[in-house]
């Protein structure tokens, strides 16, 4: 691999862990504030992309940028406030229920309404081409926005925390309800707009992602399993932590795309000496690291449970 590739490829898996990051960041949001893992999640990533598609022929890029992730957040507030909300009662098992027909709802609306071939999601013109050369080989403008939207959206999510009344709010929402509830704040509501704006995200992400990318029917369960993956591994609640785990999961997954070398030489190339015959992997050894970097992000999460259930920086137990 020479060192240009390297670079590239680099860059790539950098700009991947930030559309994850950004897929992340929503659904961190909010398990954080309400405990519950949105298994619907990636479907609204999924109508983002198809929601910008279709408003981008009728209004344009920019402006479906910004209209598309309003609409998805939105489709999820109201889910919250007249589905999830009625369910809360009846414990974690029926939230997550209900979100997961909630991902077959939308998957079979999505393939109703727009089909379930690949719509021609192309990037506008400001967004085409390289942004720059290095030895013959070329990096998009369109990852490079990807990459300068979802830290925007990282420093948002800070400056919102920390540096906000509504952030503080917000967090005193999760831990002492009642006492935000007395200062007259309703919480119901902050709820419901938390998860809006999570869902949000996850459309933005899919405005974006959907044109760099792929949009088709089955773009939610291609990522959906990744995100959930970034979230353990950073550790559930946690925001840092899904920023590093997308981050390390998008950079490794992309190198190992590129590495030619069989698992049993990369072992050997790593001063890991292993007998075949004796551990009966002499099939799975003779794979590229190609070819298995599909699985790569899964051997990592089982990893992070057996060694740190909580993940990389979480707290909170789920």
């Amino acid at each position: 691999m020479s060192p240009e590739y390297l670079a590239i490829s680099l860059l790539n898996g950098i700009s991947y862990g930030l559309l994850l990051f950004m897929l992340s960041s929503g659904l961190t949001l909010i398990f954080s504030m309400m405990g519950v893992l949105n298994f619907a999640h990636a479907s609204f990533y999924m109508l983002g992309a198809y929601l910008g598609w279709t408003l981008s022929g009728h209004i344009g890029f920019w402006p479906a940028l910004v209209a598309a992730p309003l609409l998805v957040g939105l489709l999820g507030a109201l889910f919250e406030r007249f589905v999830l909300r009625r369910v809360h009662a009846f414990g974690h098992v029926a939230e997550l229920l209900v979100t997961f027909g909630l991902a077959y709802l939308v998957l079979e609306v999505v393939q109703l309404l727009w089909g379930r071939s690949v719509v021609p999601y192309a990037l506008p013109p400001s967004l085409q081409g390289a942004l720059f050369d290095l030895y013959g080989v070329q990096f998009p403008r369109s990852r490079a926005f990807m990459m300068l939207v979802a830290v925007l959206v990282m420093l948002a999510l800070w400056f919102l925390f920390k540096r906000t009344r509504v952030g503080f709010v917000i967090q005193a929402a999760l831990t002492h309800p009642h006492m935000v509830q007395a200062l007259g704040h309703n919480v119901p509501r902050v709820f419901m707009l938390v998860f809006g704006a999570g869902c949000a995200l996850a459309g933005l992400a899919g405005v974006i992602g959907g044109n760099t990318y792929v949009t088709e029917p089955g773009m939610a369960a291609s990522v959906g399993s990744i995100v959930f993956v970034v979230v353990v591994v950073g550790g559930l609640g946690s925001l840092a932590g899904a920023f590093i785990a997308s981050l390390m999961i998008g950079v490794v997954q992309t190198l190992a795309v590129g590495v030619n070398l069989s698992v049993a030489q990369l072992l050997g190339a790593l001063g890991v000496a292993l007998d075949a015959q004796r551990v009966g992997a002499s099939a799975l050894l003779q794979l590229s690291v190609a070819q298995i970097a599909p699985i790569l992000p899964f051997l990592l999460l089982v990893l992070m449970l057996a060694v740190r259930p909580r993940g990389l920086l979480g707290t909170r137990e789920g």
